[in-house]
């Protein structure tokens, strides 16, 4: 077994999609990458599972080809209101649909053949001090690095230790995610509304539909458990009763996961790049999450190459171009997701909405590209 040295360039806390991600950039450039995750690889985790196109550039220069790996070609969109109204549309850039299990197994894998090291452990701190970062584990480890990214993740004890601002707020929502196998289009991506959430459905590798929804945690605790609410709430709109009850359940019981928070968070904390979840949320509704932070481990690992590179030449340098080119990125695409997900919690209005959609249904497409960006450029 390799011995784990103390010091790295780079220290990525998680080892999801941005981090695996970045370390994979990073490592190809050379530098020295140690990826913290909890957790074993492979595992499912709860995810729309459906990414814009927008990254296949970036996943090309990482070396992953995710239709090799089986993944779906995804260039229609349909939306559902809580009344019934369905519209379709195309998606303008479109997009692949294609489970975390799958994905993030083939990029630890392909960061493994790149040379970065991977230790499963847990973060208890991150200290900054005299421009380099100690980082120590559950396990008692003290590692040392210049450059720390956070990409752990929607919410974490490390928040907690940060003093983050969003972490004092307890959040209302509650998200639950399962795969069925069935009768569903490859090429779609639908997004189904229901009181007090919405729920997406797309297909992944291997003919599995991937179910997942949100909903205010105060709307389904009035229920004893998941199979209620579902027949309860859900199952009015007729699209999903349709999608749950004529499919097969592939999981034994659903995933979940509670305290979802959509509350702005700052990209840099105590000098941590954060990137994904970690960095901020947007919302279900607009389906981009996954894109977003490849996306954004991109921009970090772009920078932190250039900061060795000489090319940027101080910390502070750096830290605000990453703001920059964050809120360029992202800035307007989190604020459309919040207008749109604010507009589709209020049933009557909704309903209002999808009318105006239908007599003009050019309107759609373009707000679908306000939520999922541009093919990105690689340097």
């Amino acid at each position: 077994m390799n011995t784990i040295p103390s010091t790295f360039d780079v220290i990525v806390v998680g080892g999801g999609l941005a981090g695996l991600s970045s370390a994979i950039h990073l490592s190809r450039q050379q530098l020295n990458v140690l990826v913290i995750e909890k957790n074993s690889y492979p595992k499912h985790k709860v995810c729309g599972e459906y990414i814009s196109n927008e990254v296949l550039p970036y996943f090309n220069y990482l070396g992953i080809d995710v239709f090799a790996l089986g993944a779906k070609k995804i260039d229609k969109f349909q939306l559902s209101t809580t009344k019934n109204k369905l519209i379709s549309t195309s998606l303008p850039l479109g997009g692949f649909g294609i489970s975390r299990f799958c994905l993030d197994h083939a990029l630890e894998q392909k960061a493994i053949d790149s040379d970065v090291s991977l230790i499963q452990d847990t973060v208890d701190d991150v200290r900054f001090n005299n421009e380099q970062f100690t980082v120590v584990t559950k396990n008692q480890k003290q590692l040392k690095s210049k450059f720390v990214i956070g990409a752990y993740g929607k919410r974490s004890n490390l928040d907690v230790k940060l003093n983050r601002q969003f972490i004092k707020t307890k959040s209302p929502y509650l998200a639950v995610k399962t795969h069925v196998k069935g009768s569903f289009p490859n090429d779609m991506v639908a997004l189904h509304n229901f009181e007090g959430g919405y729920c997406g459905v797309s297909k992944v590798e291997g003919d599995k539909i991937n179910l997942c929804y949100i909903t205010n945690f105060e709307s389904f605790k009035a229920f004893k458990n998941i199979e209620e609410f579902q027949e309860k709430v859900i199952f009015k709109n007729t699209y999903l009763k349709q999608v749950f009850k004529t499919t097969i359940p592939l999981f034994e019981q659903p995933l979940t996961i509670s305290q979802i928070s959509f509350d702005h968070k700052k990209p840099i904390e105590n000098h941590i790049i954060m990137c994904g979840d970690t960095a901020t949320l947007i919302h279900p509704l607009c389906g981009n999450g996954m894109s977003m932070a490849i996306r954004s481990a991109q921009i970090a690992s772009t920078l932190i190459v250039k900061f060795f590179n000489s090319e940027i030449t101080s910390r502070d340098a750096l830290e605000k171009q990453y703001l920059r080119e964050w809120n360029t990125t992202f800035k307007s695409r989190l604020k459309v997701g919040r207008i749109v997900a604010n507009l589709f919690n209020r049933p009557h209005l909704s309903e209002f909405l999808m009318k105006g959609l239908q007599w003009f249904p050019g309107i759609l497409p373009q707000i679908i590209k306000r939520t999922h960006g541009k093919l990105m450029q690689i340097e």
